[in-house]
Parts: C-alpha cells; sequence; structure tokens
C-alpha cells in the first residue's frame, strides 16, 4: 500500500468557491505563463470551466498544472499549421500538428457542422492532437446547431482488456448529444472504463479512496487507495472492452495515428507531441425526418423519462447527461468548488510543479 493515508475530506474546509469568470482567468493565465497562445489558451480555459461546472472536475482546473508542465517543455506545438483536408462529399481530416488538444477539436469541429448542414453527414477525424477534453463541451455546439452528434477520442494505454492484468487501451470516451425543441438537449459522455483517470486524480487530489469496482493495483487485485492504481476496469467487463476497440478503431487506427498499447503516455515524454486521434460524426436528423418533430420527440422522451417511477433508493429518472446541466446552471450562480491545493496553485506564480513528467501513465514513478 502507499505510504499515503487517506482522509475524510470536510469539504466545507478544502474546497474555494471561484465564479466561472474567475475560474476562466486564472487557468488562462497559468496556460499563458506556460507559452500558450492567448486565443488557445482562452479556448482551453472556456472548456475547463465548462467541465468544472458541470462537476466533471476529473476534466477541469486540476488538468492546468499537466498542461502547463507540458506546454512549458514543448510537448505542445505553439504555432500549431492547422488544416482540414476534404476527403469526400461527408468526409474530412483536420491536421492537428500536436497544438493544445481543445483548440483544435475545437477548430475541426466547426468544419464538421458546416459539412453537415451541406450534406447531411459527417465524419470528421482529427489527427495529431493533444489531450482534448470532455466530449460534453463539443456535443453541446453540436446540437446548438440542430445536429446529432457522436464523438470518440483516443487515450493511452490504462485499461486492462478483459480477462487481463497489463493495460492495453485507454480509457476510450464516447459522447452523443441530441437537440429538444424545448430546454436543453440529450448529452451522454462516458469513458469506456468504469471511471475516467480524471476521476483517479480528483480523488487523489482530494485524499479519499476510490470504489474497489474502479481499478487494480500493479498485481492486478481491486484496490480502494487512488495512490495505488495500476490499471482501470472495462465497463461490465467484455462489453466496455469491446467498446474501448471500438473507439481505438475509429479514432486510431482509421487516422493512421497510433493506436492501442502503441498511443503515447500521457506524462512520459513530455518534451515531444502526443500524436492523438479524435473523431466527430455528426448526423443532420432533418435529412431523415422533419427536424421541428424530431425535436419534439427528443423532447417527449425527456418528459416521458421524468414520468417513470423511480426505483427504491432513487427520487426520479433523469434523461442521460440532466445532472450535469443541473449543476451548470447552479455553479453559474453560486460559483464553482476548487479543491484548494489546485485554487493556491492557480493563483501562485508557480508555473507548474515539474511532477508529471517521466511518470507512467498513473502518474507515479516508473
Amino acid at each position: 500500500m502507499s505510504d499515503k493515508k487517506l482522509k475524510e475530506v470536510n469539504y466545507m474546509n478544502e474546497i474555494v468557491i471561484v465564479t466561472p469568470s474567475e475560474l476562466h482567468g486564472l487557468i488562462k493565465n497559468k496556460l499563458e505563463k506556460a507559452g500558450l497562445k492567448s486565443e488557445h489558451a482562452d479556448e482551453v480555459a472556456k472548456h475547463l470551466v465548462f467541465a468544472d461546472s458541470c462537476g466533471i472536475h476529473s476534466h477541469g482546473a486540476v488538468r492546468v498544472d499537466y498542461y502547463a508542465e507540458r506546454i512549458a517543455k514543448k510537448g505542445v506545438t505553439i504555432e500549431p499549421k492547422l488544416s482540414f483536408e476534404k476527403t469526400g462529399p461527408c468526409t474530412g481530416i483536420f491536421h492537428g500538428d500536436n497544438g493544445i488538444g481543445q483548440y483544435v477539436a475545437n477548430e475541426a469541429l466547426k468544419y464538421a457542422i458546416d459539412m453537415a448542414k451541406e450534406n447531411g453527414v459527417a465524419v470528421v477525424g482529427v489527427e495529431r492532437l493533444s489531450h482534448s477534453g470532455t466530449m460534453a463541451y463539443y456535443l453541446n455546439k453540436i446540437t446548438d446547431n440542430d445536429l446529432i452528434g457522436l464523438t470518440v477520442c483516443q487515450s493511452d494505454p490504462m485499461v486492462v482488456p478483459y480477462g487481463g492484468r497489463e493495460p492495453y487501451y485507454g480509457t476510450n470516451p464516447i459522447g452523443f448529444g441530441a437537440p429538444a425543441s424545448e430546454g436543453l438537449p440529450i448529452i451522454f459522455d462516458m469513458a469506456t472504463s468504469v471511471q475516467a483517470w480524471g476521476k483517479i486524480l480528483d480523488a487523489r487530489s482530494k485524499n479519499v479512496e476510490i470504489p474497489d469496482t474502479w481499478a487494480v493495483d500493479r498485481k492486478g487485485v481491486p484496490t480502494t487507495n487512488p495512490h495505488d492504481v495500476g490499471a482501470l476496469l472495462p465497463i461490465s467487463g467484455p462489453k466496455g472492452y469491446g467498446l474501448m476497440m471500438m473507439v481505438d478503431v475509429l479514432s486510431g487506427v482509421m487516422l493512421g495515428v497510433p493506436f492501442g498499447g502503441h498511443v503515447s503516455s500521457m506524462y512520459d515524454k513530455m518534451s515531444e507531441g502526443r500524436d492523438l486521434g479524435h473523431t466527430f460524426i455528426l448526423i443532420d436528423p432533418g435529412k431523415f425526418t422533419d427536424i421541428n418533430k424530431f425535436k419534439e420527440n427528443i423532447t417527449r422522451t425527456k418528459e416521458e423519462l421524468h414520468k417513470i417511477k423511480p426505483a427504491e433508493g432513487f427520487q426520479q429518472v433523469f434523461y442521460p447527461g440532466e445532472t450535469s446541466q443541473i449543476i451548470y446552471e447552479k455553479y453559474q450562480k453560486e460559483g464553482i468548488p476548487v479543491e484548494k491545493g489546485i485554487y493556491e496553485y492557480l493563483i501562485s506564480d508557480i508555473v507548474h510543479y515539474n511532477k508529471f513528467g517521466g511518470q507512467s501513465a498513473f502518474a507515479s514513478k516508473k
């Protein structure tokens, strides 16, 4: 076991409430100090504030120290030569030149949206970018344009394949979104592991235990200590294993970038680009049915889900993504909770703590 003892966190003492605008400014400033261009830092800050606002703290401000270290060590291209290559009426590749992931993916999405609006369908692969963050951020932009979205991306080997003891695939997330006629869209965003790696980072920052169904130690034994994680577990065993393979094919093999066990480590070789892949698949539902009817039926779906009698221990049935949207509205009004240590780092003059370089995929010394 790790020497680091876990503790119960008194959140009233361990967090700082920050307004969205203040958090955005702190993150943008830190990334600019690391060397990122203002326009790129602004987009990353928007993305991370969105994640924290939704309660997805695993993809929010907790990532800034890592991003800053990789940027400062030239593992992100500061002046990327971005270009879009149209490969067919409904297909294209966006060349990311290992630019900062959120900015590169957001630029690629603009082409995908235009293509889907023109032709009804768009499949745009983004090749050679860094970590691109939470899928929900992009899906909100897609649904704002009355489009259905499916997006997938790679991550480095962290998950044991079903029946194995050694990692091969990443947490390889899948995101899906559909617009509604009233209220918010349906947004579904999940890792194909039981939990995303960022959830482990979040538990480490708070020094709290994790469920024993999330991960195993280096011997393949389930662990509740986030500091002892040696590999993550796929959701639902063979089913999650199959899904993460699908994501790897669509965002790795299909784009000609490193795949499976060959995907670069998040923390190793911080001075080199990661060459990751990300794919957007967009559909205009208006090319298949009346767009207004489609959106009305999505709204009806949400309403009918709400009317289903909840199981014991539940107060209500929520549609996918609804709880994150409720949290978003609350935090936008009341402020975003940020772990105290992260906040102190953000307001400090320190660019990064130089703690990630050379570590394993699990942010521990090899």
